[in-house]
């Protein structure tokens, strides 16, 4: 398990963005980043989920639609981690594969592109 406070993880996820290519985040669509501290009680290890209409799956009528949601779990991420370096990589990992799920990507995908 990692310690970590809640700001110091936000500015880690924060991290995480500005590492993926500006690019790729010019084509984000209507998206907010949160953090929370656990995942819903249901999926106590889920890392991070994403919450919204892929970019694959909007029609025409989608427009004016409320921002899609992607949050990463603070909880989860520590204490599966051994230290802050693979704290590091997991939320990185963790941001990119919401993000994919954003562009329509599944996690069988994800997998076979070892972001899994």
């Amino acid at each position: 398990m990692v310690e970590m406070g809640t700001q110091e993880f936000e500015e880690a996820v924060g991290d995480a963005l500005d590492e993926v290519p500006a690019e790729l985040m010019a084509l984000l669509d209507n998206v907010v980043f949160l953090v929370e501290d656990e995942p819903p009680a249901e999926d106590p290890d889920l890392l991070g989920v994403y919450d919204g209409t892929p970019l694959t799956e909007r029609g025409d009528g989608w427009a004016g639609a409320l921002p899609d949601r992607i949050t990463i779990f603070r909880g989860p991420l520590t204490r599966m981690c051994e230290d802050r370096d693979e704290l590091l990589d997991e939320i990185a990992v963790t941001v990119v594969h919401e993000i994919a799920h954003h562009f329509g990507i599944d996690d069988a995908r994800l997998h076979a592109l070892g972001w899994g």
